[in-house]
């Protein structure tokens, strides 16, 4: 396993675009303990830890909603309609129950939002589409900064950024990849570096200039059933947008769902393997071959948890050792040195102050 980064060009554009709309930059970055201008002096390709990305887009949306700003990105992700709406639908059984209760959730916001998904299934046809639509309203004109970088494209991201969070999140909830048969893009093509982002993720043929915004799957997938709980979802939406970079580069699965589960119980032991079958609706046979399949096994799954958990506490709450091994799970806290040097390759105080160095101005 290793540590899962992001580019400090990711956070570079992300603190540029808050500075050109008005936010208050120095503010928000103080939040994850980032100094902005040591940021700004880093090569855009040191990596970075993805979950003190995540903790940064969060509080950007959230001074957005307190100031009373729309979010024409990602679906809304972060915002609190689409926390909302995952709580309402977390208590269906089949993905295509979701979607429906989704599809009305949005109907009913769509007026605030600007934005809104439709479940496109004409009873007959083997494939179905999920269909996001935005309505990229004058009003907006300040989100888009004419000298940002992006302000050519802004419709393609707007309308594209949508289907990949719900690609995405559809994913997370059934823990299995959604394979798309097809993607359409109602917007136009933007260069052959965005495009092969898209069909990366993707893995499907993708047209844009398209008279619609969707894309589509197998009917069948709409009859997988859910394998997260309110509980996993709590957890899923405190680091959303760090879950969906690890989808991005490990595709949905059944390991996600586990891993989830194993971290909404700590502190404590961890469920065994029989407890997580269990929730999963599984045996244990099949989710054996499950993750058999995923190339993976429940110990590599508990160790990534700890990793994940130990990083999120050593950089935004200013754990002790001591504690962090004791929370973890570990007999002594050199145990959890030695495990954490494994996984990061820097010991836990040390990869503590090289991350706090980011935060000298």
């Amino acid at each position: 396993m290793s540590e899962i980064t992001v580019k400090a060009g990711k956070f570079q554009r992300l603190l540029d675009y808050m500075g050109r709309i008005g936010l208050d930059v120095d503010a928000i970055a103080a939040t994850i303990n980032v100094a902005p201008r040591s940021l700004a002096r880093l090569d855009a390709d040191v990596p970075l830890p993805a979950q003190h990305y995540s903790h940064l887009y969060k509080q950007a949306v959230q001074r957005m909603q307190a100031e009373g700003r729309p979010l024409p990105w990602a679906a809304g992700l972060g915002s609190e309609a689409f926390e909302l709406m995952c709580h309402c639908m977390i208590s269906s059984r089949t993905l295509g129950e979701a979607l429906r209760i989704a599809e009305r959730y949005e109907a009913l916001v769509y007026p605030i939002t600007g934005y809104n998904i439709r479940l496109l299934d004409d009873g007959a046809d083997p494939l179905v589409k999920l269909s996001y639509r935005i309505n990229i309203r004058e009003d907006w004109a300040d989100l888009i900064p004419a000298q940002w970088d992006r302000a050519h494209s802004v419709e393609t991201v707007a309308r594209a950024s949508g289907l990949l969070v719900w690609h995405a999140f559809c994913g997370w909830l059934t823990g299995q990849t959604m394979n798309a048969r097809e993607l359409r893009v109602a917007a136009p093509y933007v260069n052959q570096d965005y495009y092969d982002s898209l069909a990366e993720i993707f893995q499907c043929p993708i047209v844009f200039d398209a008279g619609e915004n969707s894309f589509s799957f197998d009917r069948e997938v709409l009859q997988q059933r859910l394998v997260h709980t309110p509980d996993s979802l709590r957890e899923f939406l405190n680091n959303m947008v760090y879950q969906l970079i690890a989808m991005e580069r490990e595709p949905a699965s059944t390991s996600a769902a586990i891993k989830s589960i194993v971290t909404i119980e700590l502190p404590g032991s961890m469920p065994s393997f029989a407890d997580i079958a269990q929730t999963l609706h599984m045996s244990e046979s099949s989710l054996r071959r499950r993750l058999q399949k995923e190339d993976t096994s429940y110990q590599a799954l508990k160790d990534e948890v700890r990793c994940e958990v130990a990083i999120n506490k050593l950089l935004h709450e200013k754990a002790k050792i001591a504690d962090l091994a004791d929370y973890l799970g570990f007999t002594e806290p050199s145990s959890f040195v030695r495990s954490f040097k494994g996984w990061t390759g820097d010991t836990p105080s040390s990869y503590r102050e090289r991350m706090l160095s980011l935060a000298q101005g």
